[in-house]
């Protein structure tokens, strides 16, 4: 579990211990014979250098640049220029060899972790975002395939339009892709970033999935993300060569939010599985919301909420109105409140005909607003929340125990 850090000292001297014991375990390693484990650290360097070369090289040239972003450097190494790269690597061998290192420890460590959960017939369901951080390894490293101008500032930039969550729409901060650009590379950078995260995981969530049937760019100009605009994405072009170069997908689908026709075919033309929210099914529109049980098929997870949604009781406490109570009671013929709420909702995704049902931990126990994990377009106060050492109980146990007998969950 994660520490459970309070606040910016405290997370600061986790860091400082965490960098202290990372030195510590580097030096041994430098230090002392370790056959084996240098016989595999050179085998992983081999193995993920068209990853790691460019992400060490970007790791420890942050760190001689304060943590200033990549497009705050120096141009020299901004624009990657071959000699100074050259230079850099001769002059900072040691802090790459140790940024590589820590890069091999997690490999391992990860891998016998999933390797433990896989023998327990767990497996480990992960999370992929449609575009990555503009300060980031991957964008530095493959600027041609970004929506960037010749000195590395952003064009265009991701977000979605106005919704549900904000009135502005959101604007994420991150530059879109060149989809032409990738077309013509056979959609190679996605295509290993797709077999690593296949690797580190049994089951994959492609985040924001409308957006590889078309996405919504605005210019970098921009304040909100009010004014941009629909562009296509790559469609069944990069799935199809996802599917003949990784062989089966073990995808679902983000399906959620401003979804039109064209993103449920592409996402139905390869069997992909779609969510399905229950806090989203019991508006004004009720009887024929997507995401009101009785219009279930199979294909689905169903959750009672994501991380981006408020816990199931601060829903109800703070954001039900008036119509979304009246119709929880007339769905379910009882009385909802605030204290059984989460317990409703939770037997009704387990009750479905949905393949996965998926509670968020705050929602097994019943916790309100204050234990929310995440805000859409909202940067304060997120991914706080941890659970406690005996806060789950007997009382959950026998309760998920006893709906996974009643509806046939195993």
């Amino acid at each position: 579990m994660a520490l459970p850090i309070k606040s910016k000292a405290d997370f600061s001297g986790a860091q400082k211990l965490r960098d202290i014991l990372f030195e510590k375990a580097f030096r041994n390693f430098k230090e002392g014979e370790h056959s084996r484990l240098k016989r595999e650290f050179s085998s992983f360097c081999h193995r993920e250098a068209a990853w790691l070369e460019d992400f060490a090289l970007y790791i420890v040239l942050k760190q001689k640049n304060e943590g200033k972003a990549w497009f705050q450097w120096a141009d020299e190494y901004k624009l990657r220029n071959r000699d100074a790269l050259q230079t850099f690597r001769q002059e900072n061998q040691e802090l790459l060899e140790k940024t590589r290192f820590l890069q091999f420890l997690f490999h391992e460590q990860w891998h016998d972790l999933k390797s433990y959960c896989n023998n327990l017939g767990i497996q480990l369901f992960g999370d992929m975002p449609f575009y990555v951080s503009y300060d980031s390894a991957d964008v530095w490293a493959n600027p041609e395939i970004f929506s960037l101008d010749a000195e590395g500032h952003m064009v265009g930039v991701a977000g979605v339009p106005p919704d549900y969550f904000n009135e502005n729409g959101q604007l994420w901060g991150m530059p879109v892709f060149k989809w032409d650009v990738l077309k013509k590379q056979g959609y190679d950078w996605w295509v290993q970033r797709v077999k690593k995260n296949i690797e580190l995981f049994d089951l994959l969530r492609f985040d924001h999935f409308r957006a590889f049937s078309a996405y919504w760019e605005v210019p970098a100009s921009e304040e909100t993300a009010k004014n941009g605009e629909w562009k296509p994405g790559p469609g069944k072009d990069l799935f199809k060569i996802l599917l003949k170069k990784l062989g089966k997908l073990p995808f679902v689908a983000e399906d959620l939010g401003d979804i039109d026709a064209p993103v449920y075919a592409l996402r139905d033309c390869f069997g992909f599985p779609g969510m399905k929210v229950l806090q989203f099914a019991f508006g004004e529109d009720m009887p024929e919301a997507v995401a009101i049980p009785h219009r279930f098929t199979e294909n689905f997870f169903v959750y009672t909420g994501t991380h981006d949604n408020n816990t199931t009781r601060g829903w109800y406490e703070n954001d039900a109105t008036e119509v979304i109570r009246k119709n929880l009671n007339d769905y379910t013929g009882s009385k909802v409140k605030a204290s059984n709420v989460h317990e409703v909702l939770g037997r009704m995704a387990y009750a479905s005909v949905a393949k996965v049902a998926i509670l968020p931990l705050q929602d097994i126990l019943g916790l309100d607003r204050k234990s929310r994990m995440n805000s859409p377009a909202s940067s304060e106060g997120n991914w706080n929340w941890r659970l406690k050492p005996g806060q789950l109980g007997k009382k959950e146990e026998e309760l998920l125990r006893e709906w996974v007998r009643i509806y046939g969950r195993w």
